[in-house]
């Protein structure tokens, strides 16, 4: 029994830590008002721009040996929150600036993210004429997949909690620090204040549309260092178009099941990571093939009665933004 939570345990967090990400950055930009159902198209767009950063930066040196870490971290990570930005931008101008359907955009916004991906991943995969459909982005990865070196020294408990590249930790602490900033600070309550109701919030004096972008953008930019961790991490420096699955449709869910709460999301992405592979580890005799996109459903399954359940309780703090989703005009004040 030790020695499979020893394999399972460190696998279902390293599976979680882009829903981390990704929920967490969603949980912020819901907070302000605004339902961003791109985060999956943006978590794609994070991952392409830091293949995008890191590709031609390996090209740029001679060898592998002659990279600058600190360089080989931080431009890709330049380039994944840059792009995520600017994706949170667009969602910002077409639903706060022109007033349009957030719903509507978001789901635009998704398959733009994807195409996106797609267009420039096939490309760089047509400028190494690879013989595979993909890039591996080997020597980028081996500093962003890096653990503490006296992690294996401390047996189960290293490799449980230390046998992680930084990404993870910083997805942790992220979390942690939205959770506080959201509940215990002054920026937190305005926030708090402009999603719950706009009208009130601007007749206090709150700037609306600025709270509104600057949640919607930090909020993107979180969830692409998600797509960079999948990439980077998770993948092994591996890019291949359409590799990501549902992943940044798991991190929306993972939002409502944990009741826009980013504290409670670091187990729960967890959790989902561990429901998600869940497959992979039931025993051999059984139909794999059959079976696996049913163990896939799980995680979707647990959100809906978790749903149902708060929906039933009807405690006002477990529930959503009472603006969530709707545009703010400020002449009907």
């Amino acid at each position: 029994m030790l020695s499979f939570l020893l394999a399972f345990i460190p696998r279902a967090i390293v599976q979680g830590i882009p829903l981390l990400f990704g929920s967490t950055g969603e949980i912020i930009t819901e907070k302000s008002g605004n339902l961003n159902l791109g985060i999956p198209g943006v978590m794609y767009v994070g991952g392409i721009c830091g293949v995008i950063g890191s590709f031609f930066y390996e090209r740029s040196v001679p060898s592998p040996s002659a990279m600058n870490p600190a360089l080989a971290i931080l431009i890709p990570m330049f380039c994944c929150l840059l792009g995520s930005l600017l994706m949170g931008l667009l969602y910002c101008f077409l639903t706060v600036t022109l007033r349009a359907n957030q719903n509507v955009t978001g789901l635009a916004m998704t398959t733009f993210g994807v195409g996106f991906g797609n267009f420039f991943g096939g490309s760089l995969i047509k400028l190494v004429d690879s013989d595979v459909p993909s890039i591996a982005l080997t020597a980028t990865s081996s500093y962003f997949s890096k653990s503490l070196p006296f992690a294996k020294n401390l047996g189960g408990f290293g490799k449980l909690f230390l046998s992680y590249g930084f990404l993870a930790y910083v997805a942790v602490a992220i979390a942690l620090a939205a959770s506080y900033i959201l509940n215990h600070t002054r920026v937190g309550l305005h926030l708090r204040a402009v999603g719950e109701g706009p009208n009130t919030a601007d007749a206090a004096g709150i700037n609306v549309t600025r709270y509104k972008y600057v949640a919607t953008c930090v909020g993107c930019m979180i969830a692409g260092l998600g797509g960079l961790y999948y990439v980077m991490d998770y993948a092994c420096g591996v890019w291949s178009n359409d590799a990501f699955g549902d992943r940044g449709w798991l991190a929306i869910a993972l939002v409502i099941f944990t009741i826009w709460r980013p504290n409670v999301s670091v187990f729960a992405s967890f959790l989902f990571g561990g429901l998600y592979i869940l497959y992979l580890y039931i025993p051999s005799g059984m139909n794999h093939m059959e079976y696996q996109e049913l163990y896939k459903m799980i995680p979707y399954i647990v959100t809906m009665v978790v749903l149902v359940a708060t929906s039933m309780r009807r405690k006002r703090e477990n529930q959503p933004p009472a603006s969530l989703g709707l545009p703010y005009f400020r002449e009907e004040r």
